[in-house]
């Protein structure tokens, strides 16, 4: 009998004890089904409070989707995890804020952009068309955009990487801060400011005609600082030891440079000189004051006015009829492929070019 009761003893000593320090938690689905929740009371607010933009309706959602998030958690989780809570919560809300008017400009823009979008549209100039009558297409406007951007990389690059590889490898003492301040300051200027001072250099001083090479020496002016900081930030990645190696052999720096700091370094400074490209394709300041638009077609960049794709789409708008309308959707359109193209060519590239890591 003792045996027994020593036994039964020894097992419920050993059994093991239920933990008390788990936190309640809300179940895995919770946020889903407080999203819907927020929705509905939401739209129900909307409709009760006869509001018509969707836009309030979505806004109001998303501040009850935050705030019944925050009090249930704090009711079964406890404030310390209702912050963290707080803080994803707000971070989805900003997401889905800027992804709205992004996915609802390229719904717009693919809507009404694909109504005259067609060969035709891709191969035929306005020459000899009526702005009020549907015709007509960007032909002209597609060759100024790659003429005078291909005239802005090839001017706007080599300076940009030259004075990258200075400032990273060469540039100490005053003159590196000078230039590191001044490009600072030309990567915030705006492009208005690059147009008129092309303007005021080569065409009222200088006495030079309206072209397309006046407006890409104002897109080269914007591009050159964005070139600089992304390669001056590519070659910092360059480890050192790869430097004093070649220095180490009795390799002259410049050929060091040459051969060995660049070619590590040539993935990132392509992608960065494509997103530069990217970023004046779509500039229309410069060109309104300097190239002035064309409606025929101009092979020929250094002489006459000539067309562009941003030019086109300003020119299309301002006419304020409902064919010259959709003719500057659907350049719109084109400008935007145009670009996101650009913005995956630079990615392919970076992938290609990055450095092979092994398992």
């Amino acid at each position: 009998m003792n045996d027994i009761m020593v036994d039964k003893t020894t097992d419920s000593a050993s059994a093991p004890k239920t933990s008390t320090l788990r936190q309640p938690r809300l179940p895995a689905w919770s946020p889903i089904g407080l999203v819907a929740l927020s929705v509905l009371l939401g739209c129900g607010i909307g409709v009760a409070a006869d509001l018509d933009s969707k836009i309030q309706w979505g806004l109001i959602s998303a501040i009850l989707f935050v705030g019944i998030t925050f009090a249930l958690t704090v009711k079964v989780e406890g404030k310390r995890q209702a912050k963290d809570r707080l803080a994803t919560s707000l971070v989805w809300v900003c997401f889905l804020l800027a992804i709205v008017p992004l996915a609802s400009l390229m719904y717009e823009t693919i809507d009404r952009g694909s109504k005259v979008l067609d060969g035709a549209f891709l191969s035929h100039s306005m020459n000899g068309v009526l702005t009020t009558q549907p015709g007509g297409g960007i032909y002209h406007a597609i060759i100024g955009t790659l003429e005078q951007v291909g005239i802005a990389t090839l001017i706007a690059a080599p300076i940009g990487l030259l004075t990258a590889v200075y400032l990273v490898e060469y540039g100490r003492g005053k003159l590196a801060k000078a230039v590191t301040f001044f490009v600072d300051v030309m990567t915030g200027i705006p492009s208005i400011v690059a147009g008129l001072f092309i303007l005021s250099l080569w065409i009222i001083i200088l006495d030079f005609d309206y072209s397309g090479f006046a407006g890409a020496m104002a897109l080269a002016i914007l591009m050159m600082p964005v070139v600089v900081r992304s390669t001056e930030e590519m070659l910092k990645l360059v480890p050192n030891e790869l430097r004093e190696a070649s220095l180490a052999l009795g390799v002259p720096k410049w050929r060091t440079i040459l051969k060995v700091v660049l070619p590590t370094a040539i993935g990132g400074i392509t992608t960065g000189v494509m997103l530069a490209i990217a970023r004046i394709a779509g500039e229309t300041a410069p060109i309104v004051l300097l190239v002035f638009g064309e409606k025929v077609i101009n092979n020929n960049p250094f002489e006459g006015a000539q067309s562009s794709l941003p030019f086109y789409i300003y020119e299309q708008w301002s006419l304020g009829n409902e064919a010259s309308y959709d003719r500057a959707w659907a350049a719109a359109l084109v400008l935007i492929a145009f670009v996101m193209i650009l913005n995956l060519v630079a990615r392919g590239i970076a992938r290609w070019k990055a450095p092979k890591t092994g398992r």
